[in-house]
């Protein structure tokens, strides 16, 4: 079989030592790869790569279409973007896949079927990591939901369904909160979903999702999410199984893929031989189902698995009825390696079927036609010495002729015209303009069209007011529906 070129990279903290562990176990199994090592993380951060990776590794990277890296460590502070986010996004690595398996009996769980794909958004939400401190007080950062992002990972999770043979696909989100952006992924999901009658649906809201999760999670079979959820959950139900130490994660795009294990880099105990590798191992099996190697994924999985159930353990998932012999990272390969053509007794042993009807494709994204139409403007003050009252005085007078004060809010909460003592307020407000209506009071205005100049001769006059605007967002209808959010009590 002709090898296939794969960037691989030792990551930091107990990545190197899982990762020569993997890498022994890949050869031994006759998986037909050629790795090209590139130096990513802690280490290249310092040297002033603000990415965690060199200009000439990056070629590596975008010239191989996998990529195979072991965790990394992101220095704190200074500024310094994720690495595995970067990644994601250069890559178009849409589609996080997170596989996880209950091993009970010999690894200790309270739930024995879990058998759980979390399928996450890689590229949009609160992961596009832009965040701005706009005043004393207030730091802001921009939750990205997209039409495209959302409906290419719903798809593909109805396509991972039908190609795998689930049966049911849950829907997480939080909109009952987040109308906009929630609300998209949630309405995506509808849509989509009509597509595939066979296929059971559900939505639930995220924090009770994520309860059910940890305590009924063999009530679930695919669950599709948003980026930040999908992290979390994923997280939860890894260590609700026995341990977060033995998740894969494979992060697929249209052109890329990258393969990895979920956990961090864990420097407390680098060095020490005592590191899990089993995270990196079904990352790594995960790879060659990928590249089309089912065979040698097939082999290295039940080996892993005979190694769970003859009791060859490490500490982190060692327990006093099941563990026979307490290893580190080396032994543990070991045992991996010598049991290989091997298969489990009382665990389901793999079988990887060659072609399970992959590679699964999405569809290029059609833009639709839909009339936006300006009807108003957000604008957000800065100033720590003012009170609701004076505040919305100062507003009216510079609000001219075509414009009205609607509503001033402060951490989202209405306190102008109409204030209460009790609110606390921050040192930042949001003010919104509409067109003026003679003879009708803010709360019963209607949002009518506004032409762009009059927003554009409002900050003018604001600024001449000796009023810090910090943020604008202008308001729009588009096809004929409000999208944007209204203010708490407006």
């Amino acid at each position: 079989m002709q090898k296939t070129r794969v960037t691989v990279a030792r990551g930091d903290g107990i990545g190197p030592e899982i990762m020569n562990a993997t890498l022994r176990i890949l050869e031994a199994a006759g998986a037909a790869i050629e790795p090209e090592f590139i130096r990513v993380g802690e280490k290249v951060y310092l040297e002033g790569h603000p990415s965690g990776i060199t200009p000439e590794d990056w070629k590596t990277i975008y010239r191989n279409p996998v990529f195979f890296k072991a965790p990394i460590t992101t220095p704190q502070g200074g500024g310094y973007k994720s690495l595995n986010v970067s990644i994601r996004k250069a890559l178009g690595l849409f589609a996080n896949v997170r596989p996880t398996h209950s091993l009970f009996p010999y690894i200790e769980t309270f739930h024995p079927d879990i058998d759980v794909i979390i399928i996450r958004e890689n590229e949009e939400d609160l992961y596009a990591g832009i965040e701005h401190q706009q005043t004393t007080d207030m730091v802001q950062t921009l939750k990205l939901v997209s039409v495209p992002g959302c409906e290419k990972i719903v798809r593909y999770a109805f396509e991972y369904a039908r190609a795998y043979g689930r049966k049911k696909v849950t829907c997480m989100t939080k909109d009952n909160i987040m109308k906009q952006t929630d609300g998209l992924f949630h309405k995506s999901f509808d849509k989509i979903a009509a597509e595939y009658p066979s296929i059971q649906t559900e939505h639930q809201i995220i924090d009770i999702g994520t309860a059910l999760l940890a305590t009924r999670p063999d009530q679930y079979d695919v669950i599709v999410t948003m980026n930040l959820y999908g992290d979390i959950i994923s997280d939860v139900v890894a260590q609700v199984a026995g341990s977060v130490g033995m998740a894969g994660s494979a992060n697929i795009g249209e052109t890329h893929a990258m393969f990895e294990a979920i956990h961090g880099s864990a420097p407390d105990i680098a060095g020490k031989g005592i590191a899990n590798p089993s995270g990196l191992i079904n990352g790594a099996i995960m790879m060659l189902i990928h590249i089309g190697q089912p065979e040698a994924a097939q082999r290295i999985q039940n080996a892993l698995l005979k190694t769970i159930e003859d009791g060859i353990h490490t500490g982190d998932i060692a327990s006093k009825a099941y563990t026979k012999q307490r290893v580190g990272t080396e032994a543990f390969a070991n045992a991996v390696i010598d049991r290989l053509g091997q298969s489990p007794i009382h665990l389901k042993p793999a079988q990887f079927d060659a072609d399970p009807g992959r590679p699964i494709t999405i569809p290029p994204y059609v833009r639709p036609k839909r009339t936006r139409q300006l009807v108003g403007i957000d604008v957000f003050i800065c100033n720590e010495d003012i009170t609701p009252e004076h505040l919305g005085q100062m507003l009216e007078q510079s609000a001219g002729n075509d414009l009205m004060v609607r509503i001033v809010t402060n951490r989202g909460s209405v306190v102008y015209p109409e204030n209460h003592k009790e609110t606390f307020l921050s040192d930042q407000w949001r003010c919104r303009f509409v067109k003026r209506q003679e003879g009708v009071s803010p709360d019963k205005t209607e949002f009518l069209p506004v032409d762009q100049q009059v927003i554009i001769d409002l900050l003018v006059r604001l600024q001449q007011s000796g009023l810090e605007s910090v943020k604008t967002e202008n308001l729009y209808f588009i096809d004929g529906q409000r999208a944007f959010s209204l203010g708490q009590g407006e």
